[in-house]
């Protein structure tokens, strides 16, 4: 019997080779996106599972709020893990990643290379983490100081092999520090939320140890197994007065938290799972640029449609062609054929279609997967359709599609009535359009949502793009590692000046865009510091240029300048610091810090520079100040060139002059203003891409459709021309009902789209107002899509010559 069914099958994909065509191609792309877009969302969804204890493990994250600054980063104080770890016995063990050195210049041969990847970490780091070793034993690779694990490819790279045990690396710490490889680990896996390749002992982190309040370490706390995290986060409330309240006391004039609380200020600790860090997580200070989970939900469900209106092109074009197949039905009936077997017989029509197109969907996934990696910045191979958690779902995907898709033409033929059917009046299946009209309507308000998501999308990141963001970024050159320049940066910076098309030059760590330093320091409106006059900003160091290089602008007072003497008391304040102190005129007025060594040090305020954003546009600008201090990570220059290729090389030679052997690294200041928004760009791209796929699906369906329907109409459309129908008006008949649909999918898209972008555009602190415009051109483009599609068929029906239609009346 089944060897019949699927015989049957086949004759009729051969008899209707159009419609077959046009269902298995529809099906293939469908499945193609659906499986592309479930490879990715189980990549995001696999981030750092490869930790056998990764359901323990938990990562302590801080919210601090003190007079008008708020900090929301994923590190704590040096000493929060292993306190914890001694109060509490829940903690099972602790460990942390100082990840605040920036990069490291590592030599090899006669050379330096500069390597990114590196941090310093605990000896127990690997009791945490699941990184398997090749050579060395990792449990006391790290127990000692000027000690290193490296990965394996960072083995290759420098030596060439991985047996390098005992052999040292030469890096420019503190002018030069050799360092004994004890391990060497398998590369960390793509799918984990930190990637480094040179792990560094804690014991060579030149940090002042004890610091309660300063928040600079990554510490991840393994909880013993059925321990309740919400439950464990109450602690910390106890941790707090405990540990950090009488540390604060000694330079805070406070008496308790809940004092500390009422003035409006916050110190909140919470844990976050390591498995959801990636798609959960997005503080300032994140180990590597995380994924988010909106985009991942919403990525599902845009697979789920696109599938849904691959299978809803079947469903339409097979009951519209029911009229085709109802003698057939009607000739088994009297045979006596069961309507079970008639209904087994349409769906393993159905289910063998999908196993074509499924088929057709791997080729597609095949030789698309290299571009959509490029896209979305993946590192998915086609083997993972493979592997044992997709493999099942790929066998069921068939079944399940060709049961979903084929479900209502096989109960609605084989409803039939066969005496009807063979008298001849049985209805067109073009009358029977309600359910056709209803999927129709489904196709094309999903199309409108997502050409609306996708519109919505591009005009956000246009608007991040010409935002005025209080600074030019525009044509400046940022030369990196300066301080391998070492006594030379002040020379390298003024030989540059000195070269044609240099406009101006600064020498600091701190710039308003991603890769470059942070400092976030507390100060006071008064000498003694208390919870109500204190505030938390960020206090970045810039030298006399720094304001004129990147083009911001004073809106009083002045900038730093060496007409006034000394000016290493000074600060210059932005326009939320001035905001939040509250002072008539700030300029003359003092804050205050304290050093180190709890001694009081008083600023003067000489001006006040306007708004900028340093950090992305889904934070609001905060209070922070600039101090005339030496920063020599980072050296700038404002250029004004055609021939930038040629000024490039220029100060290159000039680098290597002063600083031979090292390496020469730079970038320009707006590359790295769009590396903050790399992650809205691909998702931009990725909605247009499944947006346009989307289209084309239901275009086929539509055509297919509408060609039916012409068929259908034939002899109607004969008569109408022998009665005088213009050309005209037979495409108006064949094409209003098409658009009354599109018309009624843009009703019900519209408000739909409204709510998910708008929820979207809130994680911005910037954002755009969805405009009226976006909506209209959304619904003229899927009519202008619809009526081309139709249209086609519509001229081609109402220029046929009706004595051909109506020869055999």
């Amino acid at each position: 019997m089944l060897k019949n069914f699927l015989k049957i099958a086949w004759r009729n994909l051969l008899k209707n080779r159009t419609y077959s065509i046009i269902n298995i191609t529809g099906l293939a792309i469908g499945l193609s996106c659906f499986l592309l877009i479930a490879l990715y969302v189980l990549d995001e969804r696999s981030f750092d599972r490869y930790n056998a204890n990764a359901a323990n493990i938990y990562r302590i994250n801080s919210d601090i709020r003190f007079g008008g600054g708020e900090l929301h980063i994923p590190m704590t104080s040096d000493m929060m893990g292993q306190l914890l770890k001694k109060d509490y016995p829940q903690v099972e063990q602790y460990t942390r990643i100082y990840a605040s050195s920036g990069s490291k210049l590592i030599k090899k041969g006669n050379e330096y290379i500069t390597e990114n990847d590196v941090a310093n970490v605990d000896s127990t780091f690997f009791d945490v983490f699941t990184l398997p070793a090749i050579e060395g034993d990792t449990k006391t690779a790290l127990n000692e100081p000027n000690t290193v694990v490296i990965t394996e490819s960072t083995a290759k790279k420098y030596f060439g092999t991985t047996h390098v045990l005992g052999k040292t690396i030469e890096t420019n710490d503190h002018g030069g520090t050799s360092y004994k490889i004890t391990a060497v680990i398998k590369d960390i896996p793509h799918n984990s939320h930190f990637h480094f390749d040179f792990l560094f002992s804690m014991k060579n982190v030149n940090y002042t140890w004890g610091q309660l309040t300063s928040h600079n370490f990554h510490t991840y706390l393994v909880l013993k197994k059925g321990t309740n995290y919400k439950d464990f986060e109450k602690n910390f409330d106890q941790y707090i007065e405990k540990y950090v309240l009488p540390f604060v006391k000694h330079f805070v004039q406070i008496n308790s938290m809940d004092e500390f609380k009422k003035a409006g200020n916050k110190l909140e600790y919470s844990l976050i799972p390591l498995t959801k860090i990636h798609l959960y997580s997005d503080r300032s200070y994140e180990l590597s640029p995380g994924g988010n989970i909106q985009y991942v939900y919403i990525f599902s469900a845009v697979a789920l449609f696109i599938l849904l209106i691959a299978c809803i092109n079947f469903m339409n074009l097979t009951t519209a062609r029911s009229a085709n197949r109802a003698r057939e039905v009607g000739i088994r009936k009297v045979l006596g054929t069961e309507r079970k077997n008639l209904i087994a017989q349409f769906l393993s029509e159905s289910t063998l279609m999908a196993i074509f197109s499924l088929i057709l969907a791997i080729f597609i996934d095949y030789f698309v997967l290299p571009i959509f990696n490029d896209v979305a910045a993946k590192s998915i191979r086609i083997s993972s359709l493979f592997t044992p958690l997709i493999l099942p779902l790929l066998i069921t995907i068939p079944f399940v599609v060709g049961l979903l898709a084929g479900s209502y033409p096989a109960f609605f033929l084989s409803a039939f009535k066969p005496i009807e059917v063979l008298k001849g009046r049985m209805k067109q299946g073009s009358k029977s359009g309600n359910l056709r009209s209803i999927l129709v309507v489904f196709q094309f308000a999903t199309s409108i949502m997502l050409i609306i998501g996708t519109v919505v999308i591009y005009k956000q990141l246009n608007y991040i793009q010409t935002k005025d963001i209080g600074y030019n970024k525009s044509q400046v050159l940022i030369i990196d590692n300066a301080f391998a320049l070492k006594e030379n940066a002040e020379a390298f910076k003024n030989d540059v000046l000195q070269m044609n098309g240099v406009a101006s030059g600064t020498m600091s760590g701190y710039l308003p865009v991603g890769n470059s330093s942070r400092s976030d320091n507390t100060f006071s409106k008064e000498a003694v510091l208390d919870f109500k006059n204190g505030l938390d900003m960020q206090a970045w160091r810039v030298d006399y240029d720094y304001i004129k290089t990147m083009g911001m602008q004073m809106v009083k007072g002045r900038n730093f300048s060496r007409s006034f003497g000394d000016d290493s008391n000074a600060v210059i304040i932005n326009e939320a610091t001035e905001k939040i102190l509250g002072y008539p005129d700030p300029l003359g007025e003092k804050i205050y810090s304290t050093s180190p060594d709890n001694k009081t040090i008083a600023f003067h305020i000489i001006g006040v520079v306007r708004n900028f954003n340093y950090e992305n546009l889904h934070q609001s600008i905060g209070p922070l100040s600039l101090f005339l201090r030496n920063s020599p990570g980072l050296i700038s220059f404002k250029v004004n060139t055609s021939n930038m290729n040629g000024l490039v090389k220029q100060v290159e030679g000039k680098w290597q002059a002063l600083a031979p052997g090292m390496p020469f690294s730079y970038r320009f200041l707006d590359q790295s203003f769009d590396e903050m928004y790399r992650a809205e760009q691909r998702v931009g791209k990725i909605a247009m891409i499944f947006s346009v796929l989307a289209i084309l699906i239901a275009c086929l369906g539509l055509f297919g459709l509408a060609t039916y329907i012409a068929e259908q109409r034939t002899k109607e459309i004969g008569i109408r021309k022998v009665l005088g129908a213009s050309v005209q008006g037979i495409i108006r008949l064949l094409s209003k009902d098409f658009m009354k649909l599109v018309a009624i999918s843009f009703v019900i898209a519209t408000p739909i789209a409204w709510w998910f972008m708008s929820k979207w555009l809130n994680d911005f602190a910037y954002r755009i107002q969805i405009g009226w415009w976006v909506f209209a051109m959304a619904g003229f483009m899927a009519l202008i899509i619809a009526l081309g599609t139709v249209s086609f068929q519509a001229i081609r029906a109402a220029i046929s010559n009706p004595v051909k239609s109506l020869r055999m009346e």
